[in-house]
This record gives C-alpha cells, sequence and structure tokens, in this order.
C-alpha cells in the first residue's frame, strides 16, 4: 500500500451493558467508519429473569405481581393486559362500570408517568439536564396517587381478576384533580425548553428516521409507528376497557425522526390528561369487583358472620380459581406499543403457558435500522426515542 492510499478499515466498538445512555443493561456492537455508524447489532440478555415461566408455577392470581416487574415504569398497564386475558379466559363479561373506569383512569396516569421518564432521559442523554428534574417533579406526584390507592409506589398489583383489589380512598379525586389542572402548564414548560430550541432541533430533527413502511416490516408499534405518520392506537382500533366511551385524538408524527417521536409523546401525554379527566367527571358509583364467590374473595368482614365465606376465601387463597381449557391473547396499547398477553388454561389453577409480546423488544428491533449511517453521536438519541425497558426486553 503507498504511503497515500487511504485507508478502509472499520473499528467495532462495544457500547453498553454499564453505558449509561444504553437505559439498561444493553449491550450495542458498532461497526464504525471513522464517527459514521456502518453496523449496529444489539445484543440483549442480560438481566433474563424467567418471569413467563415463573407466572406458570403460580396462581393466576399471585401471578399478576410478576407483572410489575416486566415493565416497571408501567406496571398498572401490565397488570390490565393480563388481566384482561384471564378475564377472557373465564369468559367474564360483567366487570363493574365504577372498575372498568378507574381501570381506564389509572393506566392513562401510568401512560403520562412512563412518559415522563421518557423525556427526562432523553433530555438528559442530549445534555438538557433541567429537564429530567422537572419530570420527575410531575411522575412524583402521580406516584403519590399509586401510592395512595394500593399502598405501594411502583408494584402496586392493584388491577385484579373481575375488577380492582379495593376501592379508591378518600381524597383520591381531589389530588387527582389537583394534577390535571397543574399539568398543562408543566408541558408547556417542557415544550418552551425543547420543542423550538436550536440545540435540540439540530440533535433530534432528521434523525434515526424510519418509514411507514420499515416500522410495518419490523413490526414496531406505539409512538415509533405513529411518529412514522400510521394511524394505529389499540384503544381506537379493538377498544378495551370501555376505551370506546372516551373521546382522544392519537397524535401522528410526519418523518419518522425522532423529533416526531418526541412530539407524539409530548402530544399524547395531553391526550391522556383529557381521558383522566374524563373518566373523573363520569366516575359511576357501585362496586369495583364483581360478587362470584368462586373467583373473588369475599369481603373481609364477611368472615366473622359466615362460614360459607370462610370457606371461599381458604378455597381461593389456597387453591385458586380454575378458568376452563382453552387459549387466549389479548393486547392493549401500553406506553411503549401492542403490550400482548398469550395465556394457556390446561383447567388446572396454574397458567399451562405464558407467553408476552413486549412492545421494547419489538422496537429494539429498529434500532439497527435508525442508526445505519448515522454518527456515533447520534445513537444516544436514536436509543432513547425508543423509549426501551430492559425488564421487558430480556423478561
Amino acid at each position: 500500500m503507498s504511503q497515500n492510499a487511504a485507508r478502509t478499515e472499520t473499528m467495532v466498538l462495544n457500547m453498553g451493558p454499564h453505558h449509561p445512555s444504553t437505559h439498561g443493561v444493553l449491550r450495542l456492537i458498532l461497526e464504525l467508519d471513522g464517527e459514521v455508524v456502518v453496523k449496529a447489532t444489539p445484543d440483549i440478555g442480560y438481566l433474563h429473569t424467567g418471569i413467563e415461566k415463573t407466572a406458570e408455577s403460580l396462581n393466576y392470581t399471585g401471578a399478576i405481581s410478576l407483572w410489575d416487574r416486566v415493565d416497571y415504569l408501567a406496571p398498572l398497564s401490565n397488570n390490565l393486559g393480563f388481566v384482561l386475558a384471564v378475564e377472557k379466559l373465564l369468559d367474564i363479561a360483567n366487570i363493574p362500570p365504577r372498575a372498568q373506569c378507574l381501570r381506564v383512569l389509572l393506566v392513562e396516569l401510568q401512560r403520562i408517568a412512563s412518559h415522563l421518564v421518557w423525556l427526562g432521559t432523553q433530555a438528559i442523554d442530549i445534555g438538557a439536564v433541567s429537564v429530567f428534574l422537572y419530570c420527575f417533579r410531575e411522575r412524583e406526584q402521580i406516584i403519590d396517587i399509586f401510592e395512595m390507592v394500593s399502598g405501594a409506589r411502583m408494584m402496586t398489583s392493584y388491577i385484579r381478576v373481575g375488577g380492582l383489589a379495593q376501592d379508591i380512598p378518600e381524597g383520591f379525586e381531589k389530588k387527582v384533580r389537583d394534577f390535571i389542572r397543574t399539568f398543562p402548564k408543566r408541558i408547556d414548560e417542557y415544550e418552551t425548553l425543547l420543542t423550538q430550541n436550536q440545540i435540540w432541533r439540530d440533535r433530534t430533527v432528521g434523525i434515526g428516521k424510519l418509514s411507514a413502511e420499515e416500522a410495518i416490516d419490523l413490526g414496531v408499534t406505539g409512538p415509533i409507528l405513529r411518529g412514522s405518520g400510521l394511524n394505529w392506537d389499540i384503544r381506537k382500533s379493538h377498544p378495551y376497557s370501555s376505551y370506546e366511551q372516551f373521546e382522544f385524538e392519537v397524535p401522528l408524527g410526519q418523518n419518522g425522526d425522532v423529533y416526531d417521536r418526541y412530539l407524539c409523546r409530548i402530544r399524547e401525554m395531553r391526550e391522556s390528561l383529557k381521558i383522566v379527566e374524563q373518566a373523573l367527571n363520569r366516575l359511576p358509583k357501585g362496586p369495583v369487583i364483581i360478587d362470584d364467590r368462586k373467583i373473588v374473595p369475599p369481603p373481609r368482614e364477611e368472615l366473622a358472620t359466615s362460614m360459607e365465606a370462610v370457606i371461599h376465601h381458604f378455597k381461593i387463597y389456597t387453591e385458586g380459581f380454575k378458568p376452563p381449557v382453552g387459549e387466549v391473547y389479548v393486547s392493549i396499547e401500553g406506553p411503549r406499543g401492542e403490550l400482548g398477553f398469550f395465556v394457556v388454561s390446561d383447567g388446572s389453577a396454574q397458567p399451562y403457558r405464558v407467553r408476552v409480546r413486549p412492545p421494547s423488544f419489538i422496537n429494539l428491533q429498529a434500532l439497527p435500522r435508525m442508526l445505519q449511517g448515522r454518527l456515533l453521536a447520534d445513537v444516544v438519541a436514536c436509543i432513547a426515542s425508543i423509549d426501551i425497558v430492559l425488564g421487558e426486553v430480556d423478561r
């Protein structure tokens, strides 16, 4: 080789699994030509917990707590997806209206809380440190509401087969109304800091582009798919838990880049706020769980006066209920996209097979396509725009 000949070798660089901007234990094998990404290969499995297999060793009620730990930023959404699948196995169609309305209210608050974590981490990855602190300020209000209703800040296990674990406590409505009164101005603050900020636009506009055709081919869902301009939201296409009674828009992007995905999630928070307010305004009176002693334990006050209630209580907690033989698939619109549960019953009190369709895992497939031909500095922006949760990727 002459002294003037150009060198053409590429360099392989490991990014993660301990890099703070890989959003968990994700390892990226990057092939670089200078600072340009030639190829990116995600390497996963560092957080594998075997939750799907563990669920097969528990009864259906006991397995609910596992899904809090799959996507630990949206435990109520995971609760709802699994519970809806079990209710379909049991052919339960008479969930009390109050429980349905509260389910919608709580999972929309969960969507906002999850998007706040995404926005804060996306911002801090690109260098906007203050936004992270502001987002967690608002998220703390939502977490306080979850603690009020369930007794837990994150691992709530509050949604149960047939309804909810218990009714909302006194003071719940005031706390939620305080949040929906102040939060729109907070979103305005985020947008004032970011939406027209030239540095933010330079780091996001035209970066990590994904066309609608590419998004469909890769199976991605949620804000990534909608950011590419495709109108697909399971709350609209296949309504569940009374979503058909609520009015809201589905925000869409045009270019499928990091900036469009940012705008979609910002607007989704505003739409979720509308749903929460509608749910609060129309919240009906009545029970929050079905009255079926073969599935739901009797109220605690009955145990002191009814031997039959004691027997039902004992059998449910020692044996559990037994759905008929069959298999179901139910999906919901989680904060990251289509969250699906495939559950198989063999007629026993434990699920024979449970398989999750995790949006983080599917959406991660789009990362190599987003990164090809981009600069190394764009890698963290693209990862953050997918909004992965590694507990959901590895399970």
